[in-house]
C-alpha cells in the first residue's frame, strides 16, 4: 500500500454539505503569537503551563518520514524473526488489503505515525489526551500510576508519563497483536513496549524519539525520530469509518501483477523523471511529504515515507507502484513539471521540486 489513508479505502472528507464557517474550520486560533502580517509565528518560544511545564496543547500533524511505511528501516535483516519478515512481505504482495484500518479498526501503534489525520493534544496536570479525527484517542496518565503488569491487551494500549525537565517521557504497553507497527505491515506481539521522549522545541514543532522493544519478534530495541507540526486557524473534522467492511472485497490483485503488464522504456527517458516531488494529502494540505524518484540502471524507484518500490512502466509516461497508478507530466519544452497520483480522492498532483 503506497498511500496510508486515514480509513484505508475512502478518506475524502465531505465538506460541501455544511458551510465551512459552521464547522469552525477557518476560526483563528486564539492566544498564538503572530508575525506583523498576521501569520502564526511558529518559531516563537514554546508555551508553558501555569506550573512551568511545556504546554503540548494544540492540533498537530505528524511527518514520519522515513519510517511511516517501513518503521524497521534502520534494523538489519537478521534483527527480525523470519516468520515476521515473511508476513510483512506477504502483506506487501497483497497491497495491504488486510490492514486493520480497512476493517474500521483502530490503528494501534501506527497512530503515532499518521501523516494524514490531524490530532488534538489536550493537556492537564494529571492526564494528557490525544484525539484523532476518526474518533480514536490515547490517554497518557500523569498521576504517578505504574503501567499495568498484566494488562488486558487493547488496540491503543496503556500509557503513563512523567516530565524529565522539559521532555515528556511516555511509556506504553498492553497492545493487542491485531494491529501493525507501520503502514507497510510490520507485525508486533503483545509484548511490545514503546517509550516516547516528546519535546516541544518551539511554538510550532514537536520532536519525538520513539523507542520500540518487542523481543518476541525483533532482536533488539530501536529508536526512530519523528516530527510534528502545529496546525493553526482550523479544527479537526470528525469522520467515521463506515463503508470499508463492505468495500474491502473490491481490493483485489497482487503487487507482482505490475511486472506482467510492464513495457520497456529507454533509460534515457527514465532519467528525466528523477527528482523530488512535493506531495500533499488532500485531507491535510499543510503537510508536505517528499516523494523521491531515483534511477538504478534501467529501473525507476519511488521512495515514499521510507517505502522504496520499483516504478513499473505502463507507457513512457505512466507507471505503477504497488498497484498505484502514477503519471509524469511535462511542459511544452519537455521538462517534467509534476507527477499525478490516482487515488480514492481523484488525481493528486505533486509538483517537482526545483533542482539546487
Amino acid at each position: 500500500m503506497l498511500f496510508p489513508h486515514r480509513n484505508g479505502l475512502l478518506c475524502t472528507a465531505v465538506l460541501t454539505m455544511v458551510p465551512l464557517a459552521g464547522q469552525w474550520l477557518n476560526y483563528p486560533t486564539p492566544g498564538i503569537p503572530r508575525t506583523a502580517d498576521g501569520k502564526p509565528n511558529l518559531s516563537a518560544s514554546a508555551p508553558k503551563t501555569p506550573d512551568g511545564k511545556p504546554d503540548l496543547s494544540g492540533i498537530w500533524t505528524m511527518n514520519p518520514a522515513p519510517y511511516g511505511v517501513n518503521i524497521v528501516t534502520d534494523l538489519k535483516p537478521g534483527d527480525i524473526q523470519p516468520w515476521a519478515d515473511a508476513l510483512y512481505k506477504e502483506r506487501q504482495e497483497n497491497l495491504g488489503r488486510d490492514n486493520p484500518t480497512t476493517a474500521c479498526l483502530p490503528s494501534g501503534p501506527a497512530f503515532n505515525l499518521n501523516p494524514v489525520a490531524m490530532t488534538r493534544i489536550m493537556q492537564t496536570p494529571g492526564l494528557i489526551a490525544v484525539l484523532s479525527e476518526d474518533l480514536t484517542y490515547r490517554q497518557i496518565f500523569m498521576d504517578g500510576r505504574p503501567l499495568p503488569k498484566d494488562p488486558n491487551p487493547g488496540f491503543m494500549g496503556y500509557s503513563v508519563g512523567h516530565w524529565d525537565e522539559d521532555t515528556l517521557v511516555v511509556e506504553s504497553n498492553g497492545f493487542n497483536d491485531r494491529t501493525w507497527l507501520d503502514f507497510g505491515g510490520h507485525p508486533h506481539s503483545e509484548d511490545l513496549r514503546i517509550t516516547e521522549r516528546i519535546r516541544r522545541r518551539d511554538f510550532g514543532h514537536i520532536d519525538i524519539e520513539e523507542t520500540l522493544a518487542d523481543p518476541k519478534i525483533y532482536a533488539r530495541p530501536w529508536t526512530i525520530v519523528i516530527h510534528a507540526a502545529l496546525i493553526t486557524d482550523t479544527e479537526i473534522l470528525e469522520f467515521v469509518c463506515a463503508e470499508n467492511e463492505k468495500d474491502v472485497r473490491h481490493l483485489v490483485g497482487k503487487a507482482s501483477d505490475d511486472r506482467r503488464n510492464a513495457v520497456e522504456v529507454a533509460p534515457a527517458i527514465l532519467s528525466k523523471y528523477v527528482g523530488t516531488y512535493d506531495f500533499r494529502f488532500p485531507e491535510n494540505p499543510t503537510q508536505v511529504v517528499a516523494i523521491e524518484v531515483t534511477q538504478e540502471g534501467d529501473e525507476l524507484l519511488l521512495d515514499f515515507l521510507g517505502d522504496k518500490k520499483p516504478l513499473i512502466p505502463r507507457s513512457s509516461t505512466s507507471f505503477s507502484s504497488n498497484g498505484n497508478p502514477i503519471t509524469f507530466v511535462t511542459n511544452d519544452q519537455g521538462v517534467v513539471t509534476h507527477l499525478v497520483l490516482q487515488a480514492a480522492e481523484g488525481d493528486l498532483k505533486a509538483p517537482r521540486r526545483a533542482s539546487k
